[in-house]
């Protein structure tokens, strides 16, 4: 096993221009999952972010934030919640809606998926305007969590997603583009 920084990892994001869009360049993280050394640095980078806080649940948002949700999980030693788009989830949910740039969205979790004040983290690979972000942390806080923090593989830094999470908890990401 070898040890990789920061910018090995960077490296190793592959950058897809005008996708899915002219002028959007599109990080992709499938690169970087593929490679067993890369992807073992980003879920301990994540989670190393957070030693010494109590997590009870990982909450991870649909899709890419299961990719990193469920090994920091298992690494924490703590549960997993699907955070996802409506519809998906079996039992009672609790939604939140969020804005989009032409529109709305939402997204939802079990109504009975956290305990009053059980410690949670949100896990998505991408923050870019904060906007799903944003509603999960809502979610989190409706369902009666505390909510410790969130954690990105990748912040998009020029669109100040980060200035919406501010009540948020400790906010962490491994890559800024």
């Amino acid at each position: 096993m070898t040890t990789l920084t920061i910018e090995d990892v960077k490296n190793k994001i592959r950058a897809v221009p005008d996708f899915p869009k002219p002028g959007i360049i599109f990080r992709d993280i499938t690169t970087g999952i593929k490679d067993p050394d890369t992807m073992r640095a980003m879920v301990d980078y994540l989670c190393d972010q957070y030693n010494g806080v109590k997590i009870d649940y990982i909450a991870g948002i649909e899709s890419r934030g299961f990719i990193f949700g469920m090994p920091m999980a298992y690494k924490l030693n703590c549960g997993f919640i699907p955070i996802r788009k409506p519809n998906k989830l079996p039992a009672q949910t609790i939604k939140e809606s969020y804005d989009l740039e032409y529109g709305s969205d939402s997204i939802e979790i079990h109504a009975d998926a956290i305990e009053p004040g059980a410690n949670v983290l949100i896990v998505d690979d991408l923050l870019a305007t904060g906007g799903t972000a944003k509603a999960a942390c809502n979610l989190v806080k409706k369902a009666g969590g505390n909510l410790i923090g969130a954690a990105f593989l990748i912040e998009l830094a020029e669109l100040h997603g980060r200035d919406k999470l501010n009540n948020c908890g400790k906010i962490v990401s491994m890559l800024q583009y």
